[in-house]
């Protein structure tokens, strides 16, 4: 190489490093102030912007020392579950924004922008992309955009139509006679039992969504959910670093174990999905679990359409039934656990919800129409995902220029929807907001509402959760067969501490005196 050559070589070098550098200065440094002035300007306040890590530390510190004990029995549940949030919107108002990491995130609580951002009609907030493991977790309809989750959405639907739900209905009676029965023996002897009811519902939801899924698969369906619960807690303890560039491509541990349950449930889901088509190749027997529904709704997509590519790959389908457990079992575990906690805690409305039971049913088997007919348990079950929202809050992101209001949002903001502060918001609800009041339900959600968007246990608009039926009539099942045979009460060993594992968890159980009636 000849000395020009050399000497062009350097300054190539050079070149690149200041690009390098000027990239990473735009990343850690000019584009948060960028977007930070943008708000400012608007009257938005902005918590203090730290280099590369944002309001990380203090989040992680807040969320520590809130675990770190119990709270009062109450269902002012904010301050442990939402404690550095809370103090931000205490600080700096309703309409303000912190740091996750080197992206602003505005928060949103007006329920006329809300609605705006739910409704989404031009498509300028989309989903959060995530970071770089959670994929391995959590895919398929809840994070698609466009015209892929429209087409997914559009298979899916016939899965959940009501006529399908009604055929479903066995599981959810064979697995919640199961859990009773059981309970049932450990009270038999002195009539009363104490029981951690948290893993007994887990097992049960785990139970129902195996069943109802996969049908007589439901066997193979059960070390599916044992995993996705090993994965689910390995993706929050990574969280902690997924605001460092790269560090889920690291070969550690915990990033080594997420990837080999990913590979072992497609695995399994693999050959439940391939034995399914291959006895729907040689029978027309009728589907009533979600996977055969899937792929009976799924081939008759692709038959109308005399193409392959309308449908979903086999890989697509996976993901789905993936979502079908994840979603269709914590959800559903979540609303039942903190349901007999609040019955527990509301004796009076646990009465008066077994004699409306009791007036359906009697001791019968629950059926979907009497179910439906369950106004008091209804208005009980509403009233507890307020106060207990499985998830605490969404998040969406700009992808382009936008007005949302007065607020004008360039891309890259990421807006906050606080469910859990939303739902406890005197504002929104009145001074009882933080009280047990299943009245406030009694003509039904529009009406406790006042019409605004201010209820969002299964989120709301077109990307509503698709499984709220579903997840409703299950818990309904359950709630009644325990009704018929069980009255409870609060244990003194039970330490209310709600706290988020993905969704909102009982932290140490929900031990519960059973009492045979």
């Amino acid at each position: 190489m000849g000395e020009t050559g050399f000497f062009s070589m350097v300054i190539l070098c050079i070149l690149v490093v200041l690009w390098g550098e000027w990239k990473v200065l735009e990343w850690i440094w000019w584009r948060p102030k960028k977007l930070e002035r943008h708000l400012m300007v608007q009257g938005i306040k902005v918590t203090p912007y730290k280099l590369l890590l944002g309001d990380l530390k203090e989040f992680l510190s807040l969320f520590k020392e809130a675990k770190s004990k119990p709270m009062n029995l109450s269902h002012d549940i904010v301050p442990r579950v939402f404690l550095f949030h809370l103090q931000i919107i205490q600080k700096y108002g309703k309409l303000s924004a912190f740091w996750l990491g080197t992206t602003p995130v505005l928060y949103i609580m007006d329920p006329n922008l809300i609605r705006e951002i739910m409704s989404n009609k031009f498509g300028h907030f989309e989903k959060i992309k995530g970071f770089g493991l959670a994929r391995y977790f959590i895919g398929g309809v809840a994070v698609y955009e466009g015209e892929k989750w429209a087409k997914h959405r559009r298979i899916i639907n016939p899965a959940f139509h009501v006529e399908k739900l009604k055929r479903m209905l066995s599981a959810f009676y064979t697995s919640s006679n199961e859990m009773v029965s059981k309970w049932e023996k450990l009270v038999t002897s002195a009539g009363s039992f104490e029981l951690d009811v948290w893993p007994e519902l887990q097992y049960l939801t785990g139970d129902v969504i195996s069943r109802a899924a996969f049908g007589s698969s439901y066997e193979e369906g059960k070390r599916i959910f044992k995993l996705q619960d090993e994965q689910g807690q390995l993706i929050i303890q990574a969280l902690q670093t997924a605001f460092i560039p790269g560090f889920s491509l690291l070969p550690t541990k915990r990033n080594r174990r997420i990837k080999e349950i990913h590979k072992e449930v497609r695995a399994l889901l693999m050959g439940i999905i391939n034995k399914r088509q291959q006895t729907m190749r040689v029978t027309e027997a009728s589907n009533d679990d979600l996977l055969g529904l899937l792929l009976e709704s799924n081939d008759k997509e692709i038959q109308e359409n005399k193409n392959k590519n309308v449908g979903m790959s086999i890989e697509e389908v996976i993901e789905e039934c993936k979502l079908f457990y994840f979603a269709g079992q914590e959800t559903t575990s979540v609303l039942l656990v903190w349901t007999m906690v609040v019955l527990s805690m509301h004796l009076e409305w646990q009465v008066r919800a077994r004699e409306e039971v009791l007036q359906v049913f009697g001791k019968n088997h629950p059926d979907y129409d009497g179910l439906n007919h369950l106004k008091i348990v209804t208005m009980i079950l509403y009233e507890v995902l307020r106060l207990y929202p499985p998830v605490l809050y969404l998040s969406r992101c700009t992808n382009k220029n936008i007005k949302l209001g007065e607020i004008s949002l360039p891309p890259g903001i990421q807006v906050m929807l606080p469910i859990v502060l939303l739902h406890h918001d005197q504002e929104v609800w009145g001074e009882d907001a933080k009280e047990f009041k299943p009245e406030r339900f009694a003509e039904g959600i529009s009406k406790a509402t006042k019409n605004q968007v201010s209820f969002l246990p299964f989120g709301w608009g077109p990307r509503i959760c698709i499984g709220q039926q579903f997840a409703l009539t299950e818990a309904k099942m359950a709630l009644a067969m325990i009704l018929q045979r069980f009255a409870f009460e609060l244990s003194p060993s039970y330490a209310h501490a709600p706290a988020t594992i993905i969704t909102l968890h009982p932290q140490h159980g929900a031990q519960i005196i059973l009492h045979k009636l």
